[in-house]
């Protein structure tokens, strides 16, 4: 845990300059197992400082991996040459950005560091279970990791916050054959906000996600390839978090729409089915605390909402206090850095669609020849909106009723023109956690939606 440090640094901050200067403690820890034997073991801790000052429009930074007072009044002295060294070849005579009010944010929580032999024990009892209850599998493997960001904050005019974020996970990885040999496999995450030892009390809760993650690889691996073309699917929730995030979220964050995203000739305008409403959101959604709640960002700013699509209309971006200031917009905490020597950049953090009022089995219903789509293993998406994401797990609606898996398939499209399909939304939001957002940077982000129907061109073989 970091200790405080800075309560006497503001007063040696530029009175010429907004400052922002943070320490920051990133911790990792992770065991992997495969057939029962450990293939790694490993403890990781990086810890250090940065400040920022901007300057008339431009920024100095400097970072110092180091968490010390002397590092702190390095690194502000740094920082504030550097502002001075920008400005005068790059300045650009703005205005400061505005101030958002000063607020402390207390720490919420502690970090319980637990050894490596809870996860080396907990990862061989689920390896005990699914060896005795998952026959004819060619691999198992299984993960148990453990992330947290630390950080220590101190601005010249907003919020000053100690923050923790941690998150932990298991990763249960099963391969199968087809009947003519080829190797099927599929992977469930479980797990979410809080360290390890909060969210793996007893490997016997986890017993039932094995179970089910058997049923579909036996299912899979008696599986068809789906019919290519243009179809009329469901997308399962974790499938929607993965379009809300990759092929939407992107496009709006607003420093992507400044290097020409296609959301920058869009706002005000229909991207979507009236039926589709779609935020980023803070720490709260539908009633509940996020996947992954952000209070406060790297810039001090206090974190709420942004609202992105609004029954179709595209309504707002994801900003910086820079980014903001140019937009005439109001930043809403959404600059986030990844290691102490990382800038912030504007960045999702739980990112959805609202749920409807559909039922999945009405949606399966009515559908005569389609396709239900669950899980994406991957996906990629450019500044235009275009997509396509692998579909892992998956099966054949015919004639309103489920039919055979899905082999690996594909699905692309442009995700406002696909939007636009969405007919019928459900009720019940899925969301996701468990990985990294990639953007210059590493970032938990958590992505999520209910089940849509809509038309998307789906791969074959």
């Amino acid at each position: 845990m970091l200790q405080e440090l800075f309560s006497g640094l503001k007063a040696t901050f530029s009175a010429s300059a907004q400052t922002e200067l943070r320490g920051q403690l990133n911790r990792c820890r992770r065991v992997s197992m495969l057939a029962g034997n450990i293939v790694s073991n490993s403890r990781t801790d990086i810890s250090g400082v940065s400040a920022r000052v901007y300057k008339n429009g431009t920024y100095g930074f400097s970072s110092i991996a180091e968490y010390s007072d002397e590092a702190a009044r390095a690194v502000l002295q740094a920082a504030s040459e550097n502002a001075d060294f920008m400005d005068l070849h790059a300045g650009r005579g703005l205005p400061s950005l505005p101030p958002l009010g000063k607020k402390h944010f207390p720490l919420t929580q502690d970090i319980r560091d637990v050894p490596q032999s809870a996860y080396i024990d907990f990862l061989r009892a689920l390896d005990a279970y699914m060896k005795e209850h998952c026959p004819g599998l060619i691999s198992r493997s299984l993960s148990a990791t453990e992330d947290s960001m630390e950080k220590m904050l101190l601005t010249s005019d907003s919020m000053d916050a100690h923050t923790i974020l941690p998150r932990s996970y298991c990763y249960l990885i099963m391969t199968a054959e087809t009947p003519d040999g080829a190797p099927v496999e599929l992977l469930q995450a479980v797990g979410g906000e809080g360290t390890f030892d909060l969210n793996f009390t007893d490997p016997a809760l986890i017993y039932p996600q094995i179970d089910q993650l058997y049923d579909r690889i036996m299912h899979k691996r008696e599986g068809v390839y789906a019919d290519a073309g243009k179809k009329t699917v469901i997308l399962g929730g974790m499938m929607t978090g993965m379009l809300s995030h990759e092929a939407v979220g992107h496009t709006v964050e607003a420093d992507l729409v400044l290097g020409g995203s296609v959301a920058g000739h869009c706002l005000g305008r229909q991207v979507a089915s009236e039926k589709v409403t779609l935020t980023d959101f803070a720490h709260t959604a539908f009633g509940e605390r996020c996947p992954l709640p952000v209070f406060v960002d790297d810039e001090g700013t206090e974190a709420a909402d942004v609202p992105i699509i609004e029954n179709g209309i595209l309504t707002g971006y994801m900003n910086s206090r820079q980014s903001a200031l140019h937009f005439g917009m109001k930043p809403r905490g959404n600059a986030r850095a990844w290691l102490f020597s990382d800038e912030p950049l504007i960045r999702m953090r739980n990112t959805a669609v609202h749920p409807g009022t559909d039922k999945l089995e009405d949606m399966i219903a009515s559908i005569d020849d389609g396709y239900y789509l669950i899980e994406s293993g991957n996906g990629q998406a450019d500044t235009t909106g275009e997509f396509m994401f692998g579909v892992t797990m998956g099966y054949e609606i015919r004639h309103g009723k489920l039919g055979r898996a899905l082999l690996d398939t594909t699905i692309s499209g442009v995700a406002f023109d696909m939007l636009k399909t969405v007919d019928m939304v459900g009720d019940t939001v899925v969301w996701s956690s468990s990985g990294f957002c990639g953007k210059k940077q590493p970032m938990p982000v958590g992505m999520g939606g209910p089940a849509l129907r809509c038309q998307v061109t789906i791969g074959g073989r």
